[in-house]
């Protein structure tokens, strides 16, 4: 069975608005427990995406005042994506590659979930677990005559 984009997304996307300040967006992704967020343009599309380390990297480093500065500033506006049916060893192949942590998943234009680092290490401790089950299964007493 090949694990699809679809099966490991969270289809939770959380989204912000890009003329929002990114002192409130860090909140924000504080109190979702997030790190990141997409950005949507004036239109509603997706326009960025925004990080942990856009905020580190832009604002805590150089010492920015993060309520002076709207999150689309900060935001990455090259965001990564798939569709829905892209295996998942692409997806991971792409991530490892790429040094990235999360892949938004597209069904045309619109965003119907995200991908993160933690999704594929759920994926992988799950199939760990069914394929010892599967090799306990096939575990039998070594002396069945006693």
């Amino acid at each position: 069975m090949v694990l699809r984009a679809r099966d490991i997304m969270d289809p939770k996307v959380l989204t912000i608005d890009g003329e929002m300040d990114a002192r409130s967006c860090a909140q924000f992704l504080a109190d979702q427990h997030k790190g990141y967020a997409i950005v949507l343009g004036p239109n509603g599309e997706a326009a960025g995406i925004v990080t942990e380390w856009d905020f580190l990297s832009k604002v805590v480093g150089p010492g920015v005042d993060p309520s002076q500065l709207a999150v689309r500033e900060i935001a990455s506006p090259v965001i990564r994506s798939c569709g829905p049916d892209t295996p998942a060893e692409d997806l991971i192949e792409t991530m490892a590659t790429e040094g990235i942590r999360r892949i938004v998943v597209r069904s045309g234009p619109s965003v119907v979930g995200v991908i993160t680092s933690r999704n594929i290490l759920v994926m992988f401790r799950q199939y760990i677990d069914k394929l010892s089950q599967e090799i306990a299964s096939y575990h039998s007493d070594p002396h069945p005559l006693g």
